[in-house]
């Protein structure tokens, strides 16, 4: 019915999101526009690596993510990112003590 592909089975929502509100982070790659950026045409780099910013917002995505709202500084853009695509600058987020359930939830 849906051709939605998921990026792995970790279910991050069964934990806390890994950054906080207002934690420093950085890019650890660089970030594209895939169309979703007002603004931008698509391919467009909104954030590049090594580029810091601040969670300013922490949403969902697809039942399973946690989807951080990063504001750069260098740039002004606010991005949703993945986890995975983030790195605290601040010091530990505490993602690699963070047990991650994998599966579907029961």
């Amino acid at each position: 019915m849906s051709n939605i592909v998921r990026d792995s089975d970790v279910i991050e929502l069964d934990g806390p999101p890994v950054f906080n509100l207002g934690e420093k982070v950085k890019a650890n790659r660089t970030v594209r526009n895939d169309g979703t950026y007002a603004g931008k045409e698509i391919g467009d780099i909104l954030a590049k690596k090594g580029e810091v910013g601040y969670v300013v917002s922490i949403g969902t995505f697809l039942q399973q993510f946690y989807v951080y709202g990063v504001e750069f500084l260098e740039t002004g853009h606010r991005v949703g990112m993945k986890c995975k695509e983030l790195d605290s600058v601040d010091g530990d987020s505490g993602l690699d003590s963070r047990p991650l359930r994998e599966g579907p939830p029961s």
